[in-house]
């Protein structure tokens, strides 16, 4: 193992930094937006575009509020979405500094598009724990598509064989395992030590 690429939502963070619950549970009493308005009239219709660069977060996000909540800001609900979907798992991250100052290259490989990728890397600090990121909007694919893992594979100047991946989305693992990653599929229910036991001699 050279090179280990790590998911994020579901690995790194979960949910609520509180209680970890899902970001959008209080929504409806936060913000007076129903999160199943939220869902039909912007995730299911735009998300597919804005996860992966071709459509803009922001203003997609500001028309279709100003249709089914004008009093909420695109702004105020893209604070809101971050905040609440920025809980770290810091032992996991404890983890993984012990085996970036052991040489191994640690990189972000995620379903992001460009604002929440900057926040995650910017804001919630884990440009100080990784050597970079790898994310949909950037590469114009998402996982668990093919072009994700050879965009990704190039960009870390490293052969396929090389890298171990973690994600917790078993479709995601197993077309990573079918490009020519070695992947382990994270249900935390073992140390991450634990989980790179079985690739460690390969580094």
């Amino acid at each position: 193992m050279k090179v280990l690429m790590v998911d994020v939502d579901g690995v790194l963070v979960h949910g609520r930094p509180q209680d970890g619950l899902p970001l959008f549970t209080f929504l409806e009493r936060d913000l007076g937006l129903s999160p199943e308005l939220l869902q039909k009239e912007f995730f299911k219709p735009h998300w597919s575009e804005i996860i992966v660069g071709r459509e803009p977060l922001m203003p997609r996000l500001e028309s279709v509020l100003s249709r089914i909540a004008p009093d909420i800001s695109a702004e105020a609900l893209a604070a809101y979405w971050f905040e609440n979907d920025s809980r770290l798992d810091h032992a996991f991250l404890d983890a993984l500094a012990h085996y970036r100052a052991d040489g191994i290259r640690i990189f972000l490989a995620t379903n992001q598009e460009h604002m929440r990728a900057k926040y995650l890397m910017e804001e919630l600090g884990l440009a100080t724990h990784v050597n970079g990121i790898f994310y949909s909007a950037a590469l114009g694919h998402r996982k668990p598509a093919e072009a994700f893992y050879a965009l990704a594979t190039d960009k870390a100047e490293a052969s396929a064989g090389d890298i171990v991946f973690i994600d917790d989305v078993e479709e995601n693992i197993e077309s990573a395992r079918r490009f020519g990653w070695q992947a382990i599929h994270w249900t935390g229910e073992i140390a991450l030590h634990d989980a790179l036991v079985p690739f460690l001699a390969r580094k």
